[in-house]
């Protein structure tokens, strides 16, 4: 039989479960979406300089893959303050890589306006969340099964 983690050990019937951000979903979806988006910049990118020198091209694979990178492991940190503040620079810095390739201002342009939708509307979500969660409480106090 397999191992049960420490969550799994310590469960017990109607056991309440923290509630998870609708803001961090939504952020970790976009900016996980980028990352195929900056892998493929990075072939467009490649693409480009084929007939260029080699540390040219090694060059265009090392910074493509290190944004992939980033934009995979920026959700891991969208729990800590300044989470978005890093998604926000992978923002910049996508928007930025249109200087390479130009088509990538109009997509990262477009990815940026989701990554704004995802953190504004996640936000506003989590709250009404929130005010539901303390009204069900305020219920359930007053009105004991």
């Amino acid at each position: 039989m397999a191992r049960l983690t420490k969550k799994q050990r310590e469960w017990y019937p109607g056991m309440k479960r923290a509630p998870r951000s609708v803001k961090v979903m939504f952020a970790s979806t976009v900016l996980t979406l980028e990352a195929l988006v900056a892998f493929f910049a990075t072939l467009a990118a490649f693409g480009t300089f084929y007939n260029s020198e080699t540390w040219v091209k090694v060059i265009v694979w090392i910074v493509g893959l290190a944004l992939v990178g980033a934009f995979i492991a920026a959700p891991a940190f969208l729990s800590k303050k300044w989470g978005y503040t890093v998604g926000w620079v992978l923002q910049v810095l996508l928007i930025l890589s249109s200087l390479v390739v130009s088509m990538m201002l109009f997509i990262s342009v477009c990815f940026a306006l989701c990554y704004w939708y995802a953190v504004s509307k996640g936000e506003q979500i989590d709250r009404e969340n929130a005010e539901r969660a303390r009204a069900q409480a305020e219920w359930e106090r007053n009105n004991p099964a």
